[in-house]
């Protein structure tokens, strides 16, 4: 399963969501879906304007994680 990690990076650059809205021209209810994870997919034009915004690489922001088997 794909994890999105973006309130990390966010936390880690000292920047709210609004300023990074700001600074790549996205609607706050955008990234906020992105955020928190409930997106099914994201435009490469987007993920680049975040990583270049945060000063990160897709893999700070995009995380994939096995899903653990239930039994």
């Amino acid at each position: 399963m794909i994890y999105v990690n973006l309130d990390v990076m966010l936390a880690k650059r000292h920047i709210s969501l609004t300023q990074l809205s700001e600074r790549i021209g996205l609607t706050i209810a955008n990234l906020s879906v992105l955020k928190t994870g409930k997106a099914k997919a994201v435009r490469f034009s987007t993920l680049d304007a975040i990583c270049r915004a945060l000063d990160c690489q897709p893999g700070d922001i995009l995380e994939f994680r096995e899903e653990e088997a239930n039994g």
